[in-house]
């Protein structure tokens, strides 16, 4: 059974152009068998796009699918059950938003495993794709100490056990805290926490298994210490300076940015949030603006992540990191790309992220050309498809 879509502009997710008049032939295991443009060749159906733009679906790598954007804390004390239908809703809304992979960076209870193996079994649909991380590595009294939410180890032998217990049950890419952040109290964004060898045991565990490790790593010298110990991406990155670039471009370390995870919390969050939960964000805006375009023309690989769960920083807005990645001066392809390369940072590059032979029919169909404002990818009612179905 074959599908082709045809009469579309076509961004591959990889290229810098668009392809007029495009069309695209899936298979029925879901992947892009062919691609063209002009005539389109038949097929069993055919769907005609009626000249609209298609790009491929959004791969989010940093949400929470478990914690509740509406407050402070995240609200992670709630029952499983309670986070379990959160989880469902919060993969529901980042489909429906165009994300249709993400890369869990924390989560109350593992459910995200859970919730993964569901999806792959067929008993759970209209969500996104989900590499587990499962409960996020802390220290005791450190940033993610939260009811339900850290996993806390406080010695190297005690990350080795956590570690090994959590990728035999499940998790597929390990999240370190390196240094204190914003949603707990007590901490600031530059208290190292997790020290070099207990990060260094994790790194050497999850390679082991082939898996991926983040880092949160807001300031100095967690960073650095997060990048001696070998970890695979930093995420937030808001100090980072020209020594840790030069190590991350040794290193081919990635950096997730986040933005609108720092841009909610001073827009929306004076007079409803907890005044030091504000002023550590307000106070870093302009800094972490700076120092992660820095980074970027430096020639860091930067991956596309949200957050998403933070407060005010509700799971439909992916879209929106673009436009702010964009008003910081990168361009809207440079923007768009950081999408894929949280796909190869995911390592799953060679089924998804790109609209190209071989590779999974996931992607949006829009009315405006995100390659000239990025903000067409905000469109409420844009069409969903993974497999070449449309789920939205």
């Amino acid at each position: 059974m074959t599908t082709t879509f045809k009469n579309c502009t076509l961004f591959d997710g990889i290229q810098p152009t668009l392809q007029t008049q495009a069309w695209f032939t899936v298979t029925g295991d879901g992947k892009i068998s062919v691609l063209g443009t002009g005539n389109a060749p038949l097929s069993d159906h055919t769907i005609d796009l009626k000249g609209q733009y298609v790009m491929p679906g959004l791969i989010n790598a940093h949400t929470h699918i478990t914690m509740n954007p509406a407050v402070g804390s995240g609200d992670t004390g709630v029952d499983v059950v309670t986070a379990t239908v959160r989880a469902v809703n919060s993969l529901h809304t980042l489909l429906k938003s165009g994300v249709t992979y993400i890369r869990e960076c924390g989560c109350t209870f593992n459910i995200d495993v859970v919730l993964e193996q569901l999806r792959a079994d067929g008993k759970l649909s209209q969500v996104p794709h989900i590499l587990p991380s499962g409960q996020p590595f802390s220290i005791t009294g450190g940033h993610g100490d939260l009811p339900n939410f850290g996993k806390l180890v406080d010695s190297p032998d005690e990350m080795r056990k956590a570690v090994r217990t959590a990728l035999r049950d499940g998790v597929k890419a390990v999240k370190l805290m390196a240094t204190g952040g914003v949603m707990t109290p007590g901490d600031f964004m530059d208290d190292p926490q997790l020290t070099i060898p207990e990060m260094q045991v994790a790194v050497a565990e999850a390679h082991h298994k082939g898996h991926i490790v983040a880092a949160h790593a807001e300031g100095n010298p967690g960073i650095f210490n997060a990048l001696k110990a070998g970890v695979d991406s930093i995420e937030h990155g808001c100090y980072v300076n020209d020594d840790e670039i030069d190590r991350m471009l040794e290193q081919g370390t990635y950096l997730t940015p986040t933005f609108v995870a720092a841009w909610t919390i001073p827009t929306f969050g004076p007079g409803k949030l907890p005044d030091w939960e504000v002023k550590k964000s307000t106070d870093a805006w302009d800094d972490i603006c700076h120092n992660v375009m820095h980074a970027w023309d430096r020639g860091v690989k930067i991956t596309l992540g949200t957050d998403a769960g933070t407060p005010f920083n509700d799971f439909s807005m992916t879209p929106v990191e673009f436009q702010l990645m964009v008003e910081n001066g990168a361009t809207p392809f440079d923007a768009l790309k950081t999408s894929h390369n949280s796909a190869v940072l995911m390592q799953i590059d060679d089924d998804y992220g790109s609209l190209t032979p071989q590779h999974y029919a996931d992607f949006l169909v829009l009315h405006d050309n995100p390659l000239a404002d990025v903000k067409a990818v905000q469109q409420p009612d844009k069409l969903v498809y993974q497999n070449g179905h449309q789920v939205y």
